[in-house]
């Protein structure tokens, strides 16, 4: 299958390890992963990858009726020494980190006009976040970013998506050996945005990688983040946070595929729900295959529904094709608050509102704390604040 994908001129070795990755796990898409739109048929809703997503509501994202008449403000404010490119298609760069897996991704590759490339280059050491914001100015935009960070470098990158926009974009991570990545990719849309977003990773030999995902705004928001490793030694930590409310449809759609030996990945999201109709998606599938011996990783699902009428679909799937690993596991759960918590605060002077609030900040802490970036923590703790005035 490999052989018979549309790969970008000047893909790499690291770059076929990803392509062959993809095809091993394609069978559990409606089509193999492709740069080509016409490769994916359009969806109608009862494939696997699309049951649970709002077609209708993706302003024709995933069908081709879309057009690129909009405007997005986007900037990048990067410490010295991190390069910033814009390059034509054909950049070697481009598709190494993954290829599209669904139509939504294939049809921002085949649609953006230029992409966007931030180099950290080799052992370089940043102190302060490489940040690109994008603010939607409304309308549909395609967009392709590639993060290039380079052998034992180390960086942390937040991506900041606000305003209002319908937006397809892939966003590629290059983790070069021995270096160390933090990327915080927050989506604070306003309420009418539609946005959805590939983001693949490929980890170099003893690598790491930390993601932290974040989304709070947003009509329909469909994230879908990738691992792949491109040697042994390489380790993933996917962390997760998401506040859905009446109406909102979130949808988080993770794959770690273990294909090098001797790697990690950890997986926590956490999301709470309020609101008729707030809908919540997780879909988290671990791949280890025949190749990735030692392999150690595990993922966690958590669901706190606030309100009657809210939504919460949580799958997780772990696929082990080697009996050779260190250890393997998946947990998932929904649930209200815990009457025992709530007692005993109350039972301590503490009123039933402001206990419920210190549950639902304590649920989500661990993660903020994940993020490390101090005014991106304050903010999101503030938006946590707000949201749970509306229920709590």
């Amino acid at each position: 299958m490999a052989e018979a994908q549309n790969i970008p001129a000047g893909s790499t070795t690291a770059g076929a390890i990803a392509v062959a990755a993809e095809s091993t796990v394609a069978t559990r898409m409606s089509a193999p992963p492709s740069f080509d739109v016409a490769d994916f048929p359009v969806p109608h809703g009862r494939e696997e990858e699309w049951r649970f997503t709002p077609l209708a509501r993706l302003r024709g994202l995933h069908d081709g009726t879309a057009v690129a008449d909009g405007a997005i403000k986007a900037q990048i404010d990067a410490p010295e020494g991190v390069t910033v490119e814009s390059v034509e298609r054909g950049d070697a760069r481009i598709g190494k980190a993954g290829t599209p897996v669904d139509r939504i991704a294939a049809q921002a590759f085949s649609s953006f006009a230029k992409a966007t490339v931030v180099t950290v280059p080799k052992e370089a050491v940043l102190t302060d976040p490489v940040r690109l914001t994008l603010h939607g100015e409304g309308g549909t935009t395609f967009g392709h970013t590639v993060f290039d960070v380079q052998a034992f470098a180390e960086a942390v990158i937040v991506i900041d998506h606000t305003g209002d926009a319908v937006r397809a974009a892939n966003v590629d991570f290059l983790v070069g050996d021995g270096a160390k990545l933090t990327v915080v990719s927050v989506q604070d849309w306003d309420d009418t945005a539609v946005h959805c977003s590939q983001h693949n990773t490929l980890i170099g030999r003893d690598a790491s990688f930390k993601s932290v995902v974040v989304t709070f705004g947003g009509d329909v928001v469909r994230i879908h983040p990738r691992i792949t490793y491109a040697g042994p030694g390489g380790e993933a930590e996917l962390f997760g946070l998401y506040f859905t409310d009446a109406g909102q449809h979130q949808e988080h759609r993770l794959l770690v595929n273990h294909v090098a030996p001797h790697c990690k990945s950890n997986v926590v999201y956490k999301g709470a729900l309020q609101g008729q109709d707030a809908h919540a998606v997780w879909i988290g599938d671990v791949l280890i295959e025949k190749t990735a011996e030692g392999t150690d990783t595990y993922e966690m699902n958590r669901n706190l529904v606030l309100t009657d009428g809210a939504r919460v679909d949580s799958v997780p799937n772990l696929e082990i094709e080697t009996g050779e690993i260190v250890g393997a596991g998946h947990a998932s759960a929904t649930g209200r608050f815990d009457d025992e918590q709530l007692f005993y605060l109350q039972a301590r002077g503490i009123p039933a509102d402001e206990a419920r609030r210190l549950v639902v900040r304590g649920f989500f802490a661990e993660l903020v704390q994940q993020i490390g970036v101090p005014d991106i923590e304050e903010r999101l703790l503030a938006k946590i604040e707000t949201e749970l005035q509306g229920s709590v």
